[in-house]
């Protein structure tokens, strides 16, 4: 089989991003809206980036609604920050509201995450394929939003897991919901209650990872796919709906599961939360 050329894909993005903490281009040769986390001061979900990711997505579900869906056919997430796809919740913020007792705020918070989650998952409700390029790291809630895409590529060597039970948490924003239906119950509470980070070499044995990628060519991979899907566009399109109906995930389950979290998140004793304290310091410490 022919290897792509990596000139087959631009080598130039310039950002039409209005963001402060989400890089935007657009692809108009393969028609792919791709957008690209810069969290500051650490890779993780800040308000700012969630608000910035929600603003985002509403601008291209409303541009595909103006066009009749033909500007998008792909929405690409990646990441800007070297090694790291994104760490998850900001645990800085939650330490902070659990201390302070600020339930409301925390609440308000999650129901971010699972909005935008969920608007990943089911592809803006729009007709095109949501895809996650994990080129670095990607824990807790950084792992939960790269599998909510319809099609997750990964490259080899970096590492994947939900750190959460170490501090006796759970990941809320949708880990379970979506890898039960991707590889069974019994697996997906072995992965999420061992705390264990997984290489996108295991991830891939498993079937969590659907495109396996030599280190550093990421986009490689994701334009060879692009190429071979749009040969057989209504063949990927007509499957894609196919796993939605057969494996559906609703914004109530999400919901329901998040306020669990909250629950849990407000029972967390000082020892929980010293942990939770080393965790901030070691992603800050590789961070920089």
């Amino acid at each position: 089989m022919t290897k792509l050329a990596v000139l087959d894909f631009p080598q130039q993005k310039p950002s039409d991003s209005q963001f402060e903490q989400l890089k935007t281009h657009f692809d108009s040769k393969y028609k792919i809206a791709w957008y690209l986390m810069d969290a500051k001061p650490r890779p993780c979900f800040t308000p700012t980036l969630l608000d910035n990711i929600l603003a985002y997505q509403s601008k291209i579900k409303k541009e595909m609604q103006e066009s009749s869906g033909e500007k998008y056919k792909f929405m690409v997430l990646g990441s800007e920050s070297k090694g790291v796809f994104n760490y998850g919740g900001d645990l800085v913020l939650f330490r902070k509201y659990i201390h302070e007792n600020k339930r409301e705020k925390l609440a308000d918070y999650a129901i971010k995450c699972v909005y935008g989650l969920y608007q990943n998952l089911v592809n803006l409700n729009q007709d095109l394929t949501t895809v996650s390029l994990i080129q670095g790291d990607a824990l807790g809630g950084g792992f939960e939003v790269a599998l909510s895409s319809n099609l997750v590529i990964a490259e080899k060597g970096t590492k994947m897991g939900f750190p959460e039970v170490l501090f006796n948490l759970f990941p809320g924003m949708g880990a379970y919901s979506i890898l039960s239906r991707k590889i069974g119950p019994a697996l997906a509470e072995r992965m999420i209650l061992s705390g264990q980070l997984y290489s996108a070499e295991e991830l891939y044995d498993l079937g969590v990872i659907d495109i396996l990628a030599e280190s550093g060519e990421g986009e490689v991979a994701l334009y060879k796919f692009i190429k071979s899907a749009t040969a057989a566009t209504n063949s990927h399109q007509a499957f894609r709906k196919v796993k939605a109906i057969c494996n559906p995930i609703s914004y109530q389950e999400l919901v329901n599961i998040v306020n669990v979290w909250i629950d849990s998140a407000f029972k967390l004793n000082s020892r929980d939360l010293r942990m939770m304290d080393r965790l901030i310091k070691r992603q800050t410490i590789k961070t920089n």
